[in-house]
């Protein structure tokens, strides 16, 4: 006989469908605005042609696909897009991985590309200033309350929980935060709040970060989510677009500008422990592929298999992976690793690796510590450790990366901590000129 939690887990597995949070009055009246025209600069060449909420993470998945599945999964389902850097890739995948929703019953995932909109004709000149340039088109929705997010962060949460905490608080704006290492809390926003959790002070990437006055060592950081109440968030977007020495910057300007003048809350992420919930800023190419390298942990904190919380996504139609040989030394198989569908490891060695989709890896080749992402051809007698491969390269027989980092320098990024980034360009491949 199963027990209760068996048979429950049993139901779970066997249900053909998943049940997201459903729509709420409350999230009804919300409309999510995800902010997803960066550059992403620091990812080096990985954003030479796509924007960073584009590049491929996890093995299936683009980095934007994890906000707008909390949004999905969270009930909010009236979501607008900003677009701005090269775009393309990003508006392709919306288009064929979020078209799913009706329109009809206000259900929508609306791409909103920078379009000189105003007077000015500029393009967007700030996260702000992207808001700003589509008033018209946010007062057409007619919100209660608007939800504004990046698009290139990695994490799950309900912002269902801090829409709420943000009504019941009587805020005009709350802001969500997380727990980090002091050390690392000059890349964001830091925040200091008093016992009622009221932001009493804000700076943006501060040099000398101020500690949690009961944690020494930890900092309040904001995770670039904001709820704001509709009507405030059009006076101090309009405010802002007429002060000719900002930079219409949520984070430099309209948040550090207004927490004197409203009433301005923090909310904490944490997880069903109390715990600081999973959050990554993936915005480098270290922290980029530690985080792919986190997933092939034997229980990582991101679990991409809750069913309950599913992460959506659009990829090509392909067989299973596939292992082929088993000869000494000639032996298809993976270890601690991530493998996606259209894969053939063919006699070669996996070791702690992210294999995306379409990926072939041919005899006797061993690829450890890496991130290849989709349709990568990996040669024979190859030997790659530590690497991030780009979509598309083809890595010819008898190469050796990540084993020698001054001969690596020669061709390819390679970052202080070691990791060497390979596109086609660098291996001579011109797949976009």
């Amino acid at each position: 006989m199963l027990t209760q939690e068996q048979k429950s887990k049993q139901e779970k597995l066997y249900r053909y469908y998943v049940e997201p949070k459903m729509v709420t009055e409350l999230t009804r009246r919300t409309l999510v605005l995800v902010l997803a025209g960066g550059e992403g600069s620091r990812l080096k060449n990985l954003t030479s042609w796509r924007a960073k909420p584009a590049v491929p993470f996890g093995g299936k998945y683009r980095i934007i696909d994890f906000a707008l599945s909390n949004c999905v999964n969270s009930g909010l389902r009236r979501i607008g897009v900003l677009t701005q850097y090269k775009s393309h890739s990003l508006i392709r995948h919306l288009q064929r991985a979020w078209s799913f929703m009706r329109a009809e019953i206000g259900e929508f995932v609306e791409i909103l590309p920078a379009q000189q909109r105003t007077e000015k004709k500029e393009w967007y000149q700030g996260t702000a200033d992207a808001l700003y340039q589509n008033l018209d088109i946010l007062r057409r929705h007619n919100p209660e309350y608007v939800i504004v997010l990046g698009g290139d962060h990695i994490y799950t949460m309900d912002y269902s929980h801090m829409l709420l905490a943000h009504v019941e608080s009587g805020a005009d704006f709350t802001v969500g935060c997380i727990e980090v290492p002091v050390e690392e809390a000059s890349e964001f926003g830091v925040m200091s709040v008093n016992e009622s959790l009221q932001i009493t002070k804000f700076t943006e990437k501060p040099a000398h970060p101020e500690s949690i006055p009961d944690k020494p060592g930890t900092a309040l950081a904001s995770m670039g989510i904001y709820v704001f109440n509709t009507d405030y968030l059009f006076k101090i977007l309009i405010e802002d677009a007429s002060h000719h020495g900002s930079s219409h910057d949520f984070g430099k300007d309209i948040i550090p500008g207004n927490i004197h003048h409203a009433r301005a809350m923090a909310y904490p992420f944490r997880n069903q422990k109390g715990e600081p919930g999973y959050w990554r800023d993936v915005g480098t190419v270290y922290s980029y592929w530690q985080a792919n390298m986190e997933l092939c942990g034997i229980d990582p904190e991101l679990n991409l298999y809750d069913r309950d919380w599913p992460i959506w996504t659009y990829q090509p139609q392909s067989a299973p992976a596939k292992f082929v040989f088993d000869d000494e030394g000639r032996r298809g198989e993976a270890i601690d690793s991530l493998v996606s569908a259209g894969c053939i490891i063919s006699g070669a060695r996996l070791k702690r690796s992210m294999v995306f989709f379409g990926c072939l890896i041919e005899n006797y080749s061993l690829v450890k510590d890496s991130v290849l992402l989709p349709k990568v051809t990996v040669g024979r007698n190859c030997r790659i450790s530590r690497a991030i491969v780009d979509k598309a390269t083809v890595i010819p027989d008898d190469t050796v990366i990540g084993e020698d980092l001054e001969e690596d320098a020669k061709r390819f990024h390679v970052t202080k901590e070691g990791i060497v980034l390979v596109t086609p360009e660098m291996m001579g491949q011109n797949l976009y000129r």
